[in-house]
This record gives structure tokens, sequence and C-alpha cells, in this order.
């Protein structure tokens, strides 16, 4: 480095651009899903879910085509966030290159592990395995609400989810059914598997 020229800030992401993209896109994301500015919570629109979502995936198969995957480093951290959130809502064959992508990521302190297990237990879910680290629900249309996916070896569970930075299950189970509720029955019979 030169004298007098200044050092770069590692807080501040190499293609701003791009962290704004994603942000704008998460923030879509989270819109459809019924996630509002002032924290409010309104119903699901599934069909505008669809459709960000393919909108979403499109614009990340371009960044990752481009940059490889947008990680701290690239955009910042919570544009690096907004990634891994649009991956974790792609089909399930984006959702496996992302998984690859992210991996590698956590190696080079680019991504969390809190990331990379949430992606793996969505992927794992996704294709009818049991999860690792527990933090896949889903709402079986029955009333119950939302129950966990299966587990691999849940006696290890909360040992394999601190491993990952995640903290223990049973409060990670409070928060999910503080915040999500079973779907209105109108929705089950659409939802139904």
């Amino acid at each position: 480095m030169k004298e007098g020229q200044a050092v770069p800030d590692p807080a501040q992401p190499q293609q701003p651009d791009l962290a704004d993209e994603l942000l704008r896109r998460m923030t879509t994301d989270q819109h459809a899903r019924g996630v509002r500015d002032n924290g409010e919570i309104a119903a699901p629109d599934y069909e505008l879910m669809r459709t960000v979502d393919n909108d979403n995936t499109a614009a990340l198969q371009r960044i990752i085509d481009e940059h490889g995957w947008p990680g701290h480093s690239l955009v910042g951290e919570q544009a690096a966030n907004a990634a891994w959130l649009i991956a974790q809502h792609a089909d399930l064959d984006f959702q496996q290159r992302a998984l690859g992508l992210v991996r590698d990521a956590v190696t080079r302190n680019d991504a969390t592990t809190q990331q990379l297990a949430l992606l793996t237990d969505r992927v794992l879910m996704r294709q009818g395995q049991p999860q690792i680290y527990g933090t896949q629900y889903r709402d079986l249309c029955d009333g119950r609400g939302y129950q966990l996916w299966d587990v691999t070896d849940p006696d290890n569970l909360d040992v394999r989810r601190a491993e990952a930075d995640l903290g223990p299950h049973a409060d990670y189970e409070v928060a999910i059914r503080s915040t999500y509720r079973p779907h209105p029955q109108e929705l089950r019979a659409e939802r139904a598997p």
C-alpha cells in the first residue's frame, strides 16, 4: 500500500450496487411473505411469493455467475444475509448449488455457520431426509401448528447447534411457535401435501 493511501474499510462492501440490489430483493421477499417494515405481520401472498422467488433466484444466479457467492467481503453482512435468504426460498436445484457455495464461503469467513446450518437443513428437508440442526418446521395443516421436521440423532441436537453458533433448540422452538401460527382453515387445503 502506498504512503498516504487510505486503508480499505472491511465493513464496506466491494460491490455496493449489488448490496443495494440484494437488500431491495430481500425486502420484496419479506413483503410477499407478510412481513412489513414496521414489524407488522400480514397474510402471505402465495402467488406473489412464487413470482418474487423466481425473479430473485434468477437475479442471484446472475450475481453468482458474475461474482461468485455474494459474501460479506463482496456485499457486506446485511446483503450477504439477503443473498442467503433468497437462496432459502429458491427451488431445490438452486439451493443445492448455493449450499456448496455457502459452505466454501464459511471456510473463508465470508458467510456464517448459522446460514450454512439453516440452508443445510432446508435442503435435507426438501429432499425428504432428516435435518441436522433442527431449524426446519412445517405446518401439516392438521390444526396442530408448526411441527419440527425429523432430526438426525436428536439426543445430540444441541451439541450440533452449538457447533453452528445456534442457540439451544428449546429456545428456538419457543421463538418459532410465537412467530408462526397455523395457517387459516381456508389455506390448509391449498397447502396440504
